[in-house]
C-alpha cells in the first residue's frame, strides 16, 4: 500500500506547484505519452517525451539501443537526457524505468511528479505485443507484472500526485491532473 502524502487534504490546498515541468511517471501502458500530450494541450504547455528525445538523438529505436548497446548504456543515456529536460518547463513524460536511477529520483524532489498508476490487466491490454518495448519481449503479462512489482515503490517515492488510469480515457486523466492545483492529489 502506498503511503499517502498530505492525507485528507483536499485537492488544491497543498503547496503551490514548483515552477518547471509537470513530470509523468509510470509503468509501460500507463499512458504517459498519450496523457502527457493531452495534458500539455489542456494547459497550453509544451510536451516532451524522454524516450522520443533519446530515439531522435541516437537515431535508432530504443529496442535497437538495448540490443546493440545493452540496457546499462540505455539507462545512462536516459538518466542524462532526463536531467537535461527536467530544467525545462511543460509536461515531461519519463521512460517507465527512469525511476530506477537514484540520481533521477533525487532530481525529481521538489517537482510536481504524477504517477500514472496502472494495473496489470489494463497495462497488458494497452501494450499488447508491442515489440518496441524491449523489456516486455516474451511473456508480456509476466514481464509487466514483474515491472509493476519492482517499480511501484520507486514510483510512490517520487510521486506528489497519483492517478489510477485503468478505467479512464486519457483526456479524463489529463483533466484530473490539470484540476489538481497543487501537489498532494491522490486518486483511488
Amino acid at each position: 500500500m502506498t503511503p499517502e502524502r498530505r492525507s485528507g487534504e483536499p485537492v488544491g490546498t497543498g503547496p503551490e506547484p514548483v515552477e518547471g515541468s509537470i513530470v509523468l511517471v509510470g509503468a509501460p501502458g500507463s499512458g504517459k505519452t498519450t496523457v502527457g500530450r493531452a495534458l500539455a494541450d489542456r494547459l497550453g504547455l509544451g510536451f516532451t517525451d524522454v524516450d522520443a528525445v533519446i530515439v531522435d538523438r541516437v537515431g535508432k529505436p530504443i529496442a535497437e539501443i538495448f540490443a546493440d548497446d545493452g540496457e546499462d548504456a540505455f539507462r545512462r543515456l536516459e538518466e542524462q537526457v532526463t536531467a537535461e529536460l527536467l530544467d525545462g518547463s511543460g509536461v515531461l513524460a519519463l521512460g517507465g524505468g527512469a525511476v530506477l536511477s537514484a540520481r533521477t529520483r533525487t532530481a525529481l524532489r521538489g517537482r510536481r511528479v504524477v504517477w500514472l498508476r496502472v494495473g496489470l490487466g489494463a497495462a497488458a491490454k494497452r501494450v499488447g505485443m508491442d515489440t518496441a518495448r524491449p523489456l516486455l519481449l516474451g511473456n508480456v503479462r509476466s514481464r509487466l507484472l514483474a515491472l509493476l512489482n519492482e517499480r511501484a515503490a520507486l514510483y510512490a517515492e517520487v510521486a506528489t500526485d497519483v492517478v489510477d488510469t485503468d478505467d479512464l480515457e486519457p483526456a479524463a486523466v489529463a483533466e484530473r491532473i490539470a484540476a489538481g492545483a497543487g501537489p498532494g492529489t491522490r486518486d483511488g
